[in-house]
Order: structure tokens, then sequence, then C-alpha cells
């Protein structure tokens, strides 16, 4: 078993009222199977309208000095130690959810826009969109600037919830997408690979692709030259939940599985509700270790990120 790593994760509770929590950020510490929160997210300014919307923070991102995190429609910067720095908004952020950084670039799903938004770290500002549609079978990607009002309307058509960004380029997915998206330098977008409606946190890892395949309540690895691998969510006995038979849309049901980050080329985290992470052996095909942050059914895990290692005593 590896030295496990600290991880940063954020929740959302769906369902939850004005004046409650709607989710919070934690480190975990597998090691010592701690949770340590950060932040409790109980601002006033939400709305209430929909499924979990505008609740909770979502996508974390790390630059040298500061923790970058998504809420809904507004993006959040603190210090190492959790004090607050700045944030920034833009008219064609909203409803992020998963957020990515390459080099001095954060891309940023705006779902309610079914676009991708790209904010420079540098010049603290937003600067490039793209607009995702379909025309029959081909995808296509329209670049636009949001700064200038002429961008797209608000549509939330395909859900996009994950992007990611590597060497190779740029993928993301989302809810109603049923594939993996990639683009290219020349804004061409196609499909890296098919993926099951309803999916969150879709990405190449290991030749392959890995994802939460949330309608199936597990974690699946899909290689492109062997036989693929899943790992069922963590549930837990009806009697030790909180909130369990709520007969409301909004809350997140046992098992719904969203939130992940890759440790190294064998190990995964992934989140799931009641808040649960969870350390996967890919290699194995099996779960190792799991840390519980609340019984409460409605509190779902959202980002998931390694805690810097040069903030390791913090």
């Amino acid at each position: 078993m590896i030295e496990l790593p600290k991880l940063l994760t954020t929740s959302v509770v769906r369902g939850s009222e004005k004046g409650q929590s709607h989710g919070g950020v934690y480190v975990i510490d597998f090691n010592e199977q701690t949770v340590d929160k950060k932040i409790d997210w109980n601002t006033t300014n939400i709305d209430f309208a929909g499924r979990g919307w505008d609740r909770g923070l979502r996508g974390i991102e790390f630059t040298d000095d500061a923790i970058w995190i998504a809420a809904s429609d507004e993006l959040f910067c603190y210090a190492p130690d959790f004090s607050f720095i700045e944030s920034y908004r833009n008219p064609y952020l909203r409803h992020c959810h998963e957020i990515c950084r390459r080099d001095q670039l954060l891309f940023l799903t705006s779902t309610g826009f079914d676009s991708i938004l790209s904010f420079d770290l540098s010049s603290k500002s937003f600067v490039w969109g793209l607009y995702l549609s379909k025309n029959g079978t081909q995808w296509i990607g329209q670049a636009f600037d949001p700064l200038d009002s002429a961008g797209p309307k608000s549509t939330n058509s395909y859900h996009l919830n994950m992007v990611s960004v590597d060497e190779d380029g740029v993928y993301f997915s989302g809810l109603n997408t049923e594939a993996l998206l990639a683009l290219s330098a020349d804004l061409t977008v196609t499909e890296f690979c098919s993926l099951p409606r309803g999916c969150h946190n879709a990405q190449p890892f290991g030749g392959g692709v890995l994802f939460n395949d949330t309608g199936s309540d597990v974690v699946r690895f899909v290689p492109r030259h062997s036989r693929e691998k899943t790992v069922p969510v963590p549930k837990f006995k009806t009697a030790e939940l909180l909130y369990h038979g709520v007969d409301d849309s909004r809350i997140a049901r046992q098992g719904f599985g969203r939130g992940m980050c890759i440790i190294d080329d064998r190990y995964v985290a992934a989140g799931s509700s009641p808040s649960t992470v969870s350390i996967i052996d890919f290699q194995k095909g099996e779960r190792v270790t799991a840390v519980n942050l609340t019984m409460d059914i409605r509190n779902a895990i959202h980002g998931l990120e390694i805690w810097p290692d040069q903030w390791a005593c913090r």
C-alpha cells in the first residue's frame, strides 16, 4: 500500500434551506483517517431554484501560493491557510462544476451555457470561451469572447460537468454528451470514446478512460485493449443514514458517485454520497480504504484534488 496523500475535497448539500450549510471544504488525511473542515459554505446569496444548482462549492485547483475553488457562478481564490484573497465573476459562468489548470490557464465548465471558459491566472481575467453544440452527429465548438455581450445564450443541453487538460489536449464531457469529447487546436471537437448517459468525471487514464458511472453506482475504468474494471460505490445501512426517505427531487441519493482525482497510474480517489471519499487500486480493481465525512444523505462530494506537498505541514 502506498503512503496516501492528503486530499482536499468540496461538498454540496442538496435540499438545504436558507441559513443552513450548503457544503464545505475539507482536508482528508487517509493515513490518520481524519477530516479537517476548513470552510463552511453557508452564504445566503444562493439561487434556490432547481436541483443542486447553486448550493455548495465545486471544482478545485492549486497554484504555487493559492487555492482556487469554483462555486456555481464565481471563482474563489484562497491562501494556503484558507483565508480569502479574491473572487471573480463572469456573465457566462453559470452552474460551474469542475475546473482544471494547465500552466497559467484555468479551464472551467459552465454548465448553464454549454460552454468551457478559460481564466488567465496571470491577468486574473476570463479570456476565452468555447460554446458546444451539435449538428446531427457532428459536434461543433464555437469560440467566443467572455467579455463580449454577444456571446452564447443560456442553455443546458449537455450539462457539461467535467474538463481535464494534459499535454495531449482538452477533454470534456457532460451528463448528456454520451461521449468524452476532445478539442483540437483548430477547435475541432471529436469523440474520444463513448460514455453512458449521466456519468461524471470522465477523463483519459492508463491508455483508456476513467469515470464515475453514476447511474450504475460504480467507478469504471475501460482500457483500450483489455477488460474493464469496475469498483462499487460504498453503500451504508439505511438505519445509519440521515435524511433518508425525504421526498424531494433535490436530495442526493445514497451511492451517487461524483468527484475524482488521479493519485498515480494505479490509485484513484473517488467521491460519493453521503459524502465519502474512497481510494481505489485499479491494478487490483478494488477499494482499499475510505473516509466518510457525514451520514447526511443530502451531502455529496464534488471536487477532489491532492493537497500540495509544499503545504503538507498545514
